[in-house]
């Protein structure tokens, strides 16, 4: 039978649990998530003791308990199955989830897991909570150490972060303690012992060793967290001076001129802060890479970092973003088009009042039968006020767009004539004409 004695492994399991919920940030959860969290459960030992202890000291707090099976076979599936019947036991509701289909690596499997995580979490409005131990950020520290890692890596599980770690300061030798004590049954994954990953081998092989010459450097990796996290801390607020503009998954434009005259060992640790922003992780090539573009780079110039990633240099700003796939087949724009990134919607001139002034807009005669398509090179138009037909190419560099970012956009087409270019300029074919059945059509691009 279970022991109700409260042991000390107990005592500071449930206190940390406690402190998490009372105080989300303690556990470097969201603060308006109001304590409420969704329990990631993998059904192994850790977080299987969490899911016990969040039962036991705070059930309220407990949106949800999420488990994902990454569908590697009978052991993920079985997993699934006891946190869920472990739910059941507690009265605590359990989402579950499969992938859809095989990762190709470890990293797959961790980005598949934590984008149901945090749905789940989106949708209850809480805070995603992981059962991460002490050693898990040794571990995590030394990796980043042998990686050469900079601070932003050697933070480790100290990094703010919108998810709460509530067992982070507890050892992994006291959780195991309070499952034997309290006979929580978890489930063994056997990739946990596979010298495959990098993390089993630091785990079994290289910490030990370190341990065994070294007693004190576990301590010694976690004050380099710590010390690391505060400089993070740091470059993670100055980041956001440098910030023009970003909005959600789309590009990241930085401001060039503040850049300028930084030295290229400020800018080392500056950039990977500032990509961060936009949901960006450097490299090191990428850090060195993106210090020495920032110097040297002139107007137009473009460079690629690892995850598709294209970084631009126009003449006041650095764009870093997510390279597109391929465009869109031209296609009749008619009473709408959504076409790649941008959105076409249309309604009659008669009932659309005074035309919008800038350039996302346009007026087109209904019977022209307007196409949308990309740009080609040769494209010419008579642009509004303009004595004679300029290239379409001229127009996209005078409107800052160089390089890659042009690459792709659409121009509307009536009779074989291009007469709009969305969000840089109109002909005079594009404007209110009386006399014709015609179409204002407003054009809104999605950045992402």
């Amino acid at each position: 039978m279970p022991t109700t004695k409260l042991t000390p492994e107990f005592a500071a399991i449930d206190h940390a649990v406690a402190r998490a919920v009372a105080s989300p940030m303690h556990g470097r959860g969201s603060a308006a998530s109001g304590g409420r969290f969704v329990l990631a459960v993998s059904g192994g030992r850790d977080s299987m003791v969490m899911l016990d202890a969040f039962a036991r000291v705070a059930p309220e707090a407990v949106a949800a308990v999420a488990t994902f099976d990454h569908g590697t076979g009978r052991h993920a599936a079985n997993a699934v199955r006891l946190v869920a019947e472990r739910c059941t036991a507690l009265g605590l509701r359990a989402v579950t989830a499969e992938a859809s289909s095989l990762p190709a690596n470890e990293a797959a499997w961790r980005q598949a897991r934590w984008r149901f995580l945090r749905a789940i979490a989106a949708a209850e409005r809480a805070t995603v909570a992981t059962a991460h131990s002490r050693d898990d950020n040794v571990e995590t520290i030394l990796m980043r150490v042998l990686r050469g890692s900079g601070a932003r890596g050697l933070a480790g599980l100290f990094a703010t972060s919108d998810v709460a770690r509530p067992l982070l300061g507890v050892p992994r030798a006291a959780i195991a303690r309070a499952a034997a004590e309290r006979a929580i049954i978890w489930s063994d994954d056997p990739s946990n012992a596979s010298h495959a990953h990098f993390r089993n081998r630091v785990r079994h092989d290289v910490l030990p060793a370190l341990l065994a010459a070294r007693p004190r450097l576990a301590d010694e990796l976690l004050e380099i967290g710590r010390a690391a996290a505060v400089i993070r801390d740091t470059f993670d607020k100055i980041a956001g001076q440098f910030i023009a503009t970003h909005s959600g998954e789309g590009p990241l434009v930085v401001a060039a001129a503040p850049l300028a005259d930084y030295h290229p060992e400020a800018l080392r640790a500056l950039w990977p802060a500032i990509a961060a922003r936009g949901e960006i992780v450097l490299d090191r090539r990428g850090t060195a890479g993106l210090a020495r573009f920032t110097r040297e780079a002139a107007v137009g110039d473009r460079m690629q970092l690892s995850g598709a990633i294209e970084v631009l240099r126009r003449r006041d700003a650095i764009v870093l973003r997510r390279e597109r796939g391929a465009e869109p087949v031209a296609a009749a724009l008619e009473d709408g088009l959504q076409w790649g990134a941008w959105r076409f919607a249309a309604k009659s001139a008669s009932s659309a009042g005074e035309p919008p002034a800038d350039a996302w807009s346009a007026t087109v005669a209904v019977s022209s039968r307007p196409v949308v398509r990309a740009w080609r090179d040769g494209d010419r138009m008579h642009g509004a006020g303009d004595a004679a037909p300029r290239r379409v190419k001229r127009f996209l560099r005078d409107a800052g767009l160089v390089g890659p970012e042009r690459r792709g956009w659409p121009v509307v087409e009536c009779g074989g004539e291009v007469v709009w270019i969305p969000g840089v300029r109109r002909s005079d074919a594009a404007t209110v004409r009386s006399g014709r059945p015609e179409a204002v059509y407003v054009c809104e691009r999605n950045e992402s």
